[in-house]
Parts: structure tokens; C-alpha cells; sequence
């Protein structure tokens, strides 16, 4: 079993107060943390955030939320904090979950925590899907991953990878969509806000590669599910669209 843990930040840059808008008559906050719950490897789930309107939105619909320090670089920072203050016995292992996706799929966080659990080698899991769209091969905010043998990342990265140099060559390209959902291990996770920044996080701008540059190992899990995010005003229509069409929601 795991902690799931929701970076919420409220100084959204193209959407402020973002964890607080309103998504077909619940916060979107509440909908992450509706939808985390439902995982069966998540035995406890936490806020983290870093703005008291947060933390008594969450105590309103009855979820645990933390205060954390506002000057994280990166959501993995600000959960590795919590980690390291609120943990309990025998917690461990550590999800970080985008507090931007109200669809999150409770079966893709499974998927994330069987894979750190089914290797006590690994110390970090990761996501990814392959890619439909051929434009999104192109598309530098979509994040490729590429593997070795062993389902492990060979490198992350904002440009089409793997390049077909020659398209009549007899081999079929596979290109993965990396999903910004972690499982960590306590120990590898206490580790990256002490991990030095190298060159090619500073210049893909991808807070993984941190963790490779280092010589970590991240295990990638392959999942059908693909992440749908809340980044500009424009996307709360269209989840709220998509909400309304959901059963369950």
C-alpha cells in the first residue's frame, strides 16, 4: 500500500487559484482527491500546498491537507517535504499525483505502485502510454520517454524520440507519452530536493532527468490511460463537458 500525495499550489501562472475552480459543482481539488481515493493501492491520501484557502477547502469536504513551504521548485519537492514530516509506521512508499487532472484513473495509480513494489531494486516508477497522434510526436508539451529491455527510462525528453531516421527501414517505431505520476520509494524520494540540478533538466525543463542525471533508476509501467490536465481557462468547459458525460463523476 501506498501514500498518495496532491501538490496543490494556488499561484497558478495561467490559471490562478486553480485547485479551488469549480468543475461541475465540485472544487477540482476534491475531484483528484475523489477519484485518488478509489485506488486500491492507496491506503491514505494528503494535500500538500502552500495557501491556508486550500487547506480549508480540503477540511470541508473531510480530506488531510498539509501546509508546506512556498518555495518548492517542483511538486516532487514539495511532496518529498511532506514525506519527511507527516509520515506514519510502515508508510513506505509515495505517490505524487498531479492535483491538475480531475480524470485521473484509480487503475493507473495502481499500475504506478505495483511497479515500484514488484522490484525492490527500483526506487522511482513512472508512466507512460503510447502515442495516437502522430502530431504529438512533434509536440515539445508532450514528454517522450524511451526504455531498455527492462521497462527502465534510457532518457526523457520534449523532442520526437526516438528519431526514424529512415522510414523504410524494417523496424516499427514505438513512441511513449510520459504521464507526470511518481511512485517513490521514502529513501529516493527524502533524496532529490538534496540532488544537485544538471545540465539537461535545466535544459529540457523536465524535473525527472534529475533523477537520471544522478544515477537513479526510473521504472516505467506501461497504462492504456492518458492524462487529461486543467491549464488554461479554457479546459474547465471542456472538462466540465466531459464530467457531465461520465457516470460516475
Amino acid at each position: 500500500m501506498a501514500v498518495a500525495i496532491i501538490p496543490a499550489r494556488y499561484a497558478s501562472t495561467r490559471l490562478p487559484g486553480k485547485p479551488l475552480v469549480a468543475l461541475a459543482g465540485k472544487l477540482m481539488i476534491e475531484r483528484v482527491w475523489e477519484r485518488v481515493r478509489r485506488a486500491k493501492k492507496i491506503s491514505r491520501v494528503i494535500v500538500a500546498t502552500d495557501d491556508e484557502r486550500i487547506i480549508r477547502a480540503v477540511a470541508a469536504f473531510g480530506g488531510e491537507a498539509v501546509m508546506t513551504r512556498s518555495e518548492h521548485r517542483s511538486g516532487t519537492e514539495r511532496v518529498a517535504e511532506v514525506a519527511a514530516t507527516t509520515v506514519r509506521e510502515g508508510e513506505e512508499i509515495f505517490v505524487n499525483v498531479q492535483g491538475d487532472e480531475p480524470l485521473i484513473e484509480p487503475s493507473a495509480i495502481d499500475t504506478a505502485v505495483e511497479a515500484i513494489e514488484s522490484d525492490l531494486s527500483v526506487p522511482v516508477a513512472t508512466l507512460a502510454v503510447p502515442i495516437a497522434k502522430p502530431a504529438d510526436i512533434m509536440d515539445p508539451n508532450v514528454v517522450k520517454v524511451v526504455l531498455d529491455f527492462d521497462g527502465n527510462a534510457l532518457y526523457f525528453s520534449r523532442a520526437p524520440i526516438p528519431w526514424v531516421r529512415d522510414r523504410n527501414a524494417p523496424v516499427h517505431a514505438r513512441h511513449l507519452k510520459h504521464l507526470g505520476l511518481y511512485a517513490f520509494r521514502r529513501a529516493a524520494l527524502l533524496d532529490f530536493p538534496t540532488l544537485p540540478l544538471g545540465d539537461l533538466e535545466r535544459i529540457e525543463q523536465l524535473e525527472q532527468l534529475r533523477w537520471m542525471e544522478n544515477g537513479y533508476k526510473i521504472r516505467v509501467a506501461e497504462t492504456p490511460y492518458d492524462s487529461i490536465s486543467v491549464d488554461v481557462p479554457e479546459d474547465v468547459s471542456r472538462l466540465e463537458q466531459l464530467l457531465r458525460e461520465l457516470p460516475s463523476a
